[in-house]
C-alpha cells in the first residue's frame, strides 16, 4: 500500500506543479490558441513518466488512471460552472476537456496493460504514446498554420489537410523512432520499420477518427503495431514466455 500511495503522491505532485506552471503563462497565448491547447496535452502526456516509473507494480499504476478517471468528472463537472474555465483551458465545446482528460487516463491504462503488464515492457508503452502525442500536436500546429490541401470525406469529420496528416506521420515517427533507439532491444532498421509503421497506421486512425477519440484510437493503434513487430523480431517477450 505504502508503494501505492508513494505512487499516487508523485502524480498528483506532477500535476500541481504542472497547473502552477500553466496558468501564470496562460496570458501569453491568445484567448484561442492552439499552442496553448497542445501544451495542455503534452503535459498531460509527460506524465507518463510518472505512472511508468513512481509505481512498482503495472496494476499500480493503472489502478491510479482508473482514479483519477473517477476523480476528473465530477472535478471538472463543478468547474465549467465557474467563469472563465472554457477560456484558459480553450475549450470548444462543452464538456471537452473533461472527456479529453478521461480519454488520456483510459489510454493510459490499457498501454499500460499491455505494455508493461502482458510485454514487461516499459518502453513499448512509452513509444505508442509518444507516437500518437507528438504526432498529434504536429499535425494539429501544422494543419492550421499551413493546411492548404484539404482532406474531405463521408469518413472524415472536420477539416483536416495533407499537410497535417504529414507532419503527424513524420514527427510520430521521430518520437517512436527516438524511443526505441534508447531502448535497443532490435536492430536500427527493425526499429525504423517499426517506428514507420505505427506513424503511418496512427496518421491513418487519426484522418478517420470521429469525435476526439484519437486520445484513445491512436495510441492504441501503434501499440498493436509495435507489438506486433517488436515481438516478432525479439524486442518484447510476452510475460508467460
Amino acid at each position: 500500500m505504502s508503494r501505492f500511495l508513494y505512487g499516487f503522491g508523485m502524480v498528483i505532485l506532477y500535476f500541481v506543479v504542472f497547473i502552477g506552471i500553466i496558468i501564470p503563462i496562460r496570458k501569453l497565448f491568445s484567448t484561442k490558441s492552439e499552442k496553448f491547447r497542445k501544451t495542455l496535452h503534452m503535459g498531460a502526456l509527460f506524465s507518463i513518466f510518472v505512472f511508468l516509473y513512481a509505481f512498482k507494480f503495472w496494476w499500480h499504476a493503472v489502478i491510479a488512471c482508473l482514479i483519477l478517471i473517477i476523480i476528473i468528472f465530477p472535478v471538472l463537472h463543478f468547474a465549467e460552472r465557474l467563469k472563465g474555465y472554457s477560456t484558459l483551458l480553450v475549450q470548444r465545446k462543452p464538456n471537452e476537456v473533461k472527456w479529453s482528460m478521461i480519454q488520456i487516463f483510459t489510454a493510459f491504462s490499457i498501454v499500460l496493460t499491455v505494455g508493461w503488464g502482458l510485454f514487461n515492457s516499459r518502453y513499448l508503452a512509452l513509444a505508442s504514446l509518444f507516437t500518437w502525442g507528438f504526432g498529434d500536436a504536429a499535425a494539429a500546429l501544422v494543419g492550421k498554420r499551413f493546411g492548404k490541401r484539404k482532406l474531405r470525406g463521408r469518413l472524415i469529420e472536420g477539416v483536416k489537410s495533407v499537410e497535417g496528416s504529414v507532419a503527424m506521420a513524420l514527427v510520430a515517427f521521430v518520437a517512436c523512432a527516438i524511443v526505441l533507439f534508447v531502448k535497443g532491444e532490435t536492430p536500427w532498421y527493425i526499429s525504423l520499420i517499426a517506428a514507420g509503421a505505427a506513424a503511418v497506421v496512427a496518421s491513418i486512425v487519426e484522418l478517420y477518427t470521429r469525435n476526439g477519440a484519437d486520445t484513445i484510437t491512436c495510441p492504441l493503434a501503434a501499440l498493436v503495431v509495435l507489438s506486433v513487430i517488436l515481438w516478432a523480431f525479439g524486442g518484447i517477450t510476452p510475460v508467460w514466455m
